[in-house]
């Protein structure tokens, strides 16, 4: 549970850096950040 934690805020931060960076793959990026937000969501209590 505690690896969820601190992967999350390191994805957001992550994700936003690309989108100031690269805002044309916003929806790309926005994509990629749900589904790994998920996925640390199912196994994360699992770690």
């Amino acid at each position: 549970m505690m690896l969820n934690m601190h992967m999350q805020p390191i994805i957001a931060l992550i994700a936003g850096i690309l989108i100031l960076v690269m805002p044309r793959l916003l929806n790309l990026i926005v994509a990629v950040y749900l589904i790994a937000i998920g996925i640390l969501g199912l196994v994360g209590g699992r770690l």
